[in-house]
């Protein structure tokens, strides 16, 4: 490798630092901007949205701008299905502690709990890349998270890792959480939804 390669390799090394960290900053703001109740959900589809782009090859993409559009546009959308998933998982937990709290439970009852807790962390993980990549019908995304997340059983389980090792990270490094904590996790996430989206269209074009 000559100085010029290591000279394109550095530079597009630090645009993708710089991007990323960029990406993290706009997801607080913006979060913060909606009052985290409302700003939460747009704040990270339009990160997931930025992430989606540069995996595509847009690297020269106006972040502040597309951050900003992305979240007006699917504001109404991504809250109602965050908060449709947030509501959802509050009842899972009602029901957990139910359980927990419980005797002589007949065996089926826990059984049902954790399988439909299987299919909610699974539309948990691929609905917001679904939002972020396609234009579609409530049912279609629900439909779809589940088709992919089990067929594609090996990069939701990647997702899952992709998220938990960001969290583990952060904890040990806080210092991390504003530059790099949402991005990283929205890239990796993305880049792992991509590689099922993209034969998706391939076949379907």
């Amino acid at each position: 490798m000559n100085g010029a390669q290591i000279v394109s390799s550095l530079d597009r090394i630090l645009r993708w630092i710089v991007q990323l960290a960029a990406i993290n900053i706009l997801w607080f703001y913006y979060t913060l901007l909606g009052l985290f109740v409302g700003g939460v959900f747009p704040a990270t589809l339009a990160a997931l949205g930025l992430s989606r782009k540069l995996i595509m090859g847009n690297t020269d993409i106006k972040l502040w701008k597309s951050f900003k559009q992305i979240y007006k546009e699917e504001f109404i959308r991504s809250n109602l299905m965050g908060w449709s998933l947030t509501v959802i998982g509050g009842i899972l937990y009602l029901n957990y502690i139910a359980i927990a709290r419980s005797e002589d439970l007949l065996f089926v009852i826990p059984f049902a709990f954790y399988f439909i807790l299987f299919f909610y962390i699974i539309v948990v993980i691929w609905a917001f890349p679904l939002l972020a990549h396609y234009q579609t019908t409530w049912i279609s995304y629900i439909r779809n998270a589940i088709i992919i997340g089990l067929t594609k059983i090996h990069y939701t389980m990647a997702s899952g890792v992709v998220v938990f090792t960001v969290i583990y990270v952060s904890l040990d490094f806080p210092g991390l959480i504003p530059f790099f904590s949402v991005s990283f996790a929205a890239i990796g996430c993305m880049w792992l939804s991509m590689q099922t989206f993209v034969k998706i269209d391939e076949q379907t074009s």
